[in-house]
């Protein structure tokens, strides 16, 4: 910020974190804290590309890893999440969403040494200085894609973003991956449909894992399927438009009926769905193409059961 000094960027609210750096970067030389409670600063006002920007993983009001998707490419800067000493799945969840990797608490002088010590080196280019090479795919960080193709991804990872149960994406992968996939459908000017599903009561784990079945019957590859709650799921299917969504909607409670799934209590397992999609002009925002599938999904519900398109 001044005086020929590098800065750490905290983005939190907790006075204890910022304790911590403050505490631990006092013995380091040549660096000063700037505490920021939310990411948006960031982007309005870039770091110099020697800085390092640290996430509060319990941050209020947002969600540490969306926040981490929103900073990568924007800004030059060397990014951390601040997490329990403890946690194995943050490290691998972090630099899954473009991170550099961790910091844990509580945070000494010595780790954040070796932390800042590591982060040297190139800064990733920001998308203007990508534009127009091969670089400038959306892809995942090298070190995932290696992990990936030589077999070794962490299982931690895996066990961090799906549902035991039916072994489709959980719900809070869900939120990152739809927060992505509507940034790349307005990026590439794609059609991009929500589809929100599910049925009354509740299902043992049998009946779950032969549901599952069918939506990986139904989909393609890049389709992302997960479970929302108990009885409901909720699809991305990107460069697909409504017609194509039905088309899924239908074939999947076809199957269902064909196959007689029942509920817990030995009733026939009557599929509701809800559907939405952009672009449309009421929908600017990820929240509104959620929203309109979910209202389209309880309208189909009361109706008992069917498909229903925003």
């Amino acid at each position: 910020m001044g005086d020929g000094l590098r800065t750490l960027h905290i983005v939190t609210t907790d006075e204890s974190i910022v304790a911590q750096c403050r505490a631990a970067s006092a013995v380091l030389d040549g660096w000063e804290v700037c505490v920021r409670d939310d990411y948006r600063s960031l982007l309005s006002e870039p770091p110099a590309p020697g800085d390092v920007i640290l996430i509060d993983k319990f941050l209020r009001g947002g969600n540490v890893y969306e926040t981490c998707s929103a900073l990568v490419g924007k800004t030059r800067s060397r990014i951390f999440v601040v997490c329990e000493f403890d946690n194995k799945a943050a490290e691998s969840i972090a630099r899954f969403c473009g991170a550099t990797g961790v910091l844990r608490s509580p945070i000494s002088a010595s780790q954040l040494r070796v932390l800042l010590d590591e982060s040297g080196g190139p800064r990733p280019n920001t998308p203007e200085q990508r534009r127009g090479t091969e670089e400038d795919e959306i892809s995942l960080p090298e070190a995932l894609l290696v992990e990936i193709a030589t077999g070794k991804e962490d299982k931690n990872l895996v066990q961090a973003l799906v549902d035991p149960e039916t072994s489709l994406f959980n719900y809070g992968f869900l939120n990152y991956k739809l927060d992505e996939e509507f940034k790349r459908a307005q990026r590439f000017r794609q059609p991009l449909s929500c589809v929100m599903l599910g049925f009354e009561g509740q299902a043992d784990g049998a009946c779950l894992r032969e549901l599952s079945s069918i939506f990986l019957c139904t989909s393609r590859d890049t389709d992302v399927l997960g479970r929302f709650d108990e009885n409901s799921f909720l699809f991305l299917l990107p460069n697909t438009g409504p017609d194509g969504a039905r088309i899924m909607a239908d074939r999947v409670r076809e199957m269902a009926t064909e196959r007689g799934l029942k509920d817990l209590v030995g009733d026939p397992m009557d599929i509701s769905v809800g559907i939405s999609w952009c672009p449309q002009q009421s929908i600017n925002r990820k929240e509104d193409l959620y929203t309109r599938a979910r209202e389209a999904f309880v309208a189909a519900r009361n109706a008992g059961g069917g498909v229903v398109t925003c």
